[in-house]
């Protein structure tokens, strides 16, 4: 059993709006839930810790959903400050060698099998692992002007997705360490990079997108639909 930190602080600019995509409509329900719901519906996963705003207005105050507990703390600025604050915040029965599953909080098309593959890569590998997917475009480098620098050989290239699980007490050290460097980690995989340890890339589905823009929000309900999550 692992507990899940979502980290749900961030104002998503990048799609627009006053309202953060973890909020926006989709099929009825707030992208977020869909998330959370997705989470915890899986039997390994014990509760969930959402890392939200200063004041959100918006956070509808679940302490429990699928029967399982959602407990909340104050995020930070980045992506690494809300997750290095869920991980502190974390139950007290959450020991340092317990994997903690971190996963974003507008990617509510999250498949119980991918969930599933997770957990199971976690039994044999020490360091902890992270859903992704092969890159399968052909891939450029490019000079800084526009042009073409290089291709990459993309068969050592993947797209990081999340879930990605390791175990508390390490993420922490790692986060900690890159923000004493003043580097802000993109993902928790990342930061576990910098001392040396190379996680495990478990293969996850095209379906398990990061809703950036409004036509990644068409492309969620399209997804869902076809899962038979069509809940309106």
């Amino acid at each position: 059993m692992a507990w899940v930190v979502v980290p749900a602080a961030g104002r998503g600019t990048r799609f627009g709006g006053e309202v953060p995509k973890q909020y926006l409509d989709l099929l009825g329900r707030p992208v977020i839930e869909h998330t959370l719901r997705a989470l915890l519906a899986h039997p390994a996963v014990s509760g969930a810790m959402v890392a939200l705003s200063p004041g959100d207005p918006r956070w509808p105050g679940w302490r429990e959903l699928e029967g399982k507990p959602v407990l909340t703390c104050l995020g930070g600025g980045e992506r690494a400050d809300s997750v290095l604050a869920g991980l502190r915040a974390l139950p007290d029965s959450v020991t340092a060698d317990d994997w903690v599953l971190v996963h974003d909080a507008a990617r509510p098309c999250l498949k119980a099998l991918d969930l599933s593959r997770l957990f199971a890569a976690l039994k044999s590998d020490p360091v902890g692992a992270l859903l992704a997917v092969p890159v399968r475009d052909t891939v450029k480098q490019s000079d800084g002007d526009g042009r073409v620098a290089a291709t990459l050989p993309r068969c050592t290239l993947w797209r990081a997705q999340t879930p990605q699980a390791f175990r508390r007490g390490s993420l922490v050290r790692a986060l900690e360490a890159a923000e004493r460097a003043g580097i802000a980690a993109t993902d928790e995989a990342m930061a576990m990079e910098r001392l040396g340890l190379k996680p495990l890339l478990v293969e996850g589905s095209d379906d398990n997108l990061k809703i950036t823009t409004p036509a990644d929000l068409a492309v969620a309900e399209s997804i869902l639909r076809r899962m038979g999550d069509g809940r309106a």
